[in-house]
């Protein structure tokens, strides 16, 4: 006999700060106009096909050096870069830190890589660097980006002179053979490859393939 699930669960009505049930998190390296590099970690982020949706604060270095020069590098870590990731929590590379991010300690960084201790590698399509030791670098340029509206902001957020939506157009993709898909030429091994996920400001990674995809079936090249 089925049991009435309606009647047996019953959902808690709740209003968190925060939806960020769980994204990848991304290093996003960034010039400004005369060169100057900045390295920042972000994880609202999602693709469609080639293309990178990033949400930021507009009071953000690296949101003025994406208006500034349409570059960037989409740096995917894996969990074994995750010390490097929390060393550039509560930094910034603007010198006039906001009232706002230094009242919960954030401070001004200038060389982002140094102190998180990892290495800028020259990109080819731009003068934003990789990093080395992340597994996953996506060379990109900003095609468009949008203003989301006062209304749609957390009260935390109104202090910034806008939130943006970029959308970035991949161009070059890198990947380190550890996590390749043997006997290919242009797959990643979802088996290999363990990215540093990001749940309500908490690090985690995944874990082994819980079930068998009926998605799996269709050639990943069809997406192409």
């Amino acid at each position: 006999m089925k049991t009435n699930l309606s009647a047996a669960v019953t959902h808690d009505v709740i209003d968190p700060a925060i939806l960020n049930f769980g994204t990848p998190v991304v290093l996003l390296s960034t010039v400004a106009g005369d060169g100057t590099p900045n390295l920042a970690p972000m994880s609202s982020v999602f693709w469609l096909g080639k293309t990178a949706i990033l949400g930021m604060g507009g009071r953000s270095q690296t949101a003025r050096n994406l208006l500034a020069t349409g570059e960037c590098v989409l740096n995917l870590p894996s969990v074994d870069q995750v010390d490097a990731v929390d060393r550039l929590a509560l930094t910034t590379g603007r010198a006039d830190v906001a009232a706002s991010k230094r009242s919960v300690g954030y401070r001004h960084e200038s060389d982002k890589f140094g102190w998180a201790g990892l290495t800028p590698v020259p990109a080819v399509s731009g003068r934003a660097p990789r990093i080395a030791e992340c597994p996953v670098n996506l060379e990109g340029r900003l095609v468009a980006h949008h203003k989301l509206a006062p209304a749609d902001l957390a009260p935390a957020m109104l202090d910034d002179p806008a939130t943006y939506l970029f959308e970035v157009a991949i161009e070059r993709e890198h990947v380190l053979p550890s996590v390749r898909q043997p006997g290919t030429t242009n797959r990643v091994d979802p088996d290999r490859w363990r990215p540093l996920v990001m749940s309500f400001q908490k690090f985690y990674g995944l874990g082994a393939q819980v079930h068998p995809s009926r998605l799996a079936t269709i050639d990943e090249e069809w997406y192409r």
